[in-house]
């Protein structure tokens, strides 16, 4: 994602989704396989060009993610989970590098701005 104003310009899902993708980034290496087959386009790289010396992962943007599932169909490494809807908001958080590094990578649902 080249930046935030992109990010913030694709359109969000028109329903809930049952489930939604969680990507548990200890287990990532970064191949993109999951952006590749991603028809709404909600996977990003991060952490990005200012954290250049980490290892390359993705997340999932949860406000747009359609719960389609190709993504953890096509994951080479097995690390994507489609967990039921709430239970993905609540988990995401502790499987994404904001949890590892202190630092927020995209904003919260329903936010504009990062934290």
């Amino acid at each position: 994602m080249n930046s935030e104003s992109e990010r913030l310009n694709k359109p969000s899902r028109k329903k809930t989704p049952p489930k939604l993708a969680v990507i548990v980034q200890s287990g990532c290496t970064g191949c993109e396989c999951c952006i590749v087959f991603c028809p709404v386009d909600c996977i990003e790289i991060v952490p990005g060009v200012q954290s250049a010396q980490m290892q390359q992962v993705v997340e999932v943007d949860l406000a747009r993610c359609i719960g389609c599932s190709l993504c953890a169909k096509y994951c080479p490494w097995d690390t994507i989970s489609m967990l039921p809807y709430d239970q993905a908001l609540q988990e995401a958080p502790a499987a994404t590098i904001a949890s590892v590094c202190g630092q927020k990578t995209i904003a919260p649902i329903g936010s504009s701005q990062p934290q």
